[in-house]
């Protein structure tokens, strides 16, 4: 058998141990989208599966760390953050109270 042919300008990855095991129940339903999506891919049930989940993992972790926005809401955002907000009437009534443990 021919060995793959690699670019020899590509990373080398790191072999990585898989040791660690993550067991899942499905519908046959689901089970056959599943089976039928890695087929199209190339890829084993579990290549699949484990792609996928992560793609989806890593892209809710950074949902919540970045956003983006077009220039005109950045430069809003901005003045949003150096405006500092006006205290109601609720607030200054509330900071010129005793703190129970004082009264």
């Amino acid at each position: 058998m021919a060995q793959p042919v690699r670019n020899p300008g590509a990373p080398r990855r790191a072999a990585v141990r898989k040791d660690d095991v993550i067991q899942i129940r499905a519908s046959a339903e689901a089970k056959t989208i599943l089976v039928r999506a890695a087929a199209l891919r190339g890829q084993k049930l579990s290549e699949f599966m484990l792609e996928s989940a992560r793609h989806r993992a890593e892209e809710t972790i950074l949902d919540q760390r970045a956003f983006f926005l077009d220039d005109r809401a950045h430069a809003k955002f901005l003045a949003l953050l150096d405006e500092a907000p006006k205290p109601s009437r609720a607030l200054r009534a509330r900071m010129r109270r005793k703190p129970a443990w004082e009264v």
